[in-house]
């Protein structure tokens, strides 16, 4: 059976290319003998694999030698209630802006741990754009402000950096990271899970500038303390030890093609043509504003659901699989992460205007 084009907002399609190394190395890893799912982590060849990764990370992202690269458990859900324990222990307060779900569970998660508000929300058009907030909104003793680059959701996506002044700008970049070059040292804080742009499901990365470490909570759990994490190279325990051998692959396929600058000019290409197509047709309806518009997940709509229902249906019997969007907002969505190649979503907009003819709207 040959591959589909499958457009899953997570976990989604990870390079061809990596895939077929991992076919090649799963049984037997160079001249290790066994797979890496079953080589100890704290064996000389798993050392260089984890060393190798963090190399490769730093120098595709341009992180700073100030900013800790850690290897976490748990997905992006569990640092929800580690960036509080962790950061939010100064003046115990912590501004978070809502514009989508997974920022509005963040927010929800801290307002357990201190004085936690909302300075900024896109709650009353249905998240269909990134609210815009200035300095002069954060509580000047804020202990850090927090933000969801990219809502994969509703697909939209911060246009630009929160100036948050002297005070951490925290930034949950699970379905963007990896996809453009972006400026590490704007931030205090970025946490991704991998399982979108950089590998399977299980791995998540935090990279944390060095200063913002050793000032979590008593109760901090061992393994939610980014302090403990650091100091042992995120060897305090077994790391997921698998995903993290798959995103040195895909490292090394972003760094083979050119950086995340040509990474940027394929993703931008491949949007243009989703979105040159809504923005031509008035069939199918965009939500999002054009500003907040998301490069790797396009949200859309017939406006009438049963008609959506019929798309996702012939779609996916087409091999355009988990093109249904979210249960919360209905209608479509195509995901369409770094290893979606052009030709998918090219082919999806000739679909699109099929399916369009075939089926007029009373």
């Amino acid at each position: 059976m040959k591959r589909v084009y499958n457009f899953s907002a997570g976990p989604s399609m990870l390079p061809l290319s990596v895939l077929e190394k991992c076919a090649e190395e799963m049984v037997c890893y160079g001249e290790s003998g066994m797979s890496v799912m079953e080589m100890s982590h704290r064996s000389p060849v798993y050392e260089e694999i984890i060393a190798g990764t963090e190399a490769l990370l730093r120098e595709v992202m341009n992180i700073p030698e100030n900013y800790k690269v850690l290897f976490m458990q748990g997905g992006a859900s569990t640092q929800f209630s580690a960036v509080p324990l962790n950061l939010m222990t100064g003046s115990g307060k912590a501004d978070y802006v809502v514009s989508g779900q997974f920022s509005k569970k963040a927010f929800q998660e801290a307002k357990k741990y201190g004085d936690v508000v909302c300075v900024a929300s896109s709650e009353d058009k249905n998240n269909s754009y990134i609210p815009v907030f200035k300095k002069e909104d954060i509580r000047p003793d804020a202990d850090y402000v927090h933000v969801c680059f990219n809502n994969t959701i509703y697909g939209t996506k911060y246009y630009y950096i929160p100036d948050t002044g002297d005070i951490p700008l925290v930034a949950d970049m699970s379905s963007c990271i990896l996809s453009e070059p972006v400026d590490v040292t704007k931030f205090g804080m970025i946490y991704a899970g991998a399982q979108k742009n950089m590998a399977p499901a299980g791995l998540t990365v935090v990279i944390i500038r060095e200063d913002l470490l050793g000032k979590e909570r008593d109760i901090t759990p061992v393994m939610l303390n980014y302090k403990i994490i650091a100091d042992n190279a995120s060897m305090y325990n077994t790391p997921p030890c698998y995903p993290i051998y798959v995103c040195k692959l895909v490292l090394e396929w972003i760094k083979d093609m050119g950086g995340l600058e040509v990474m940027k000019e394929k993703n931008v290409k491949k949007a243009k043509v989703l979105y040159d197509y809504l923005d031509s047709q008035d069939y199918y309806i965009a939500p999002v504003e054009k500003q907040s518009r998301s490069m790797m997940n396009v949200t859309f709509v017939t406006g009438d659901a049963d008609l959506d229902k019929k798309f996702a249906k012939e779609a996916d019997a087409l091999g355009f699989k988990n093109i249904k969007g979210h249960r919360s907002v209905g209608g479509m969505r195509a995901s369409i992460y770094n290893a979606m190649p052009y030709e998918g979503v090219a082919d999806l907009v000739e679909f699109m205007k099929k399916f369009a003819k075939e089926n007029p709207k009373g």
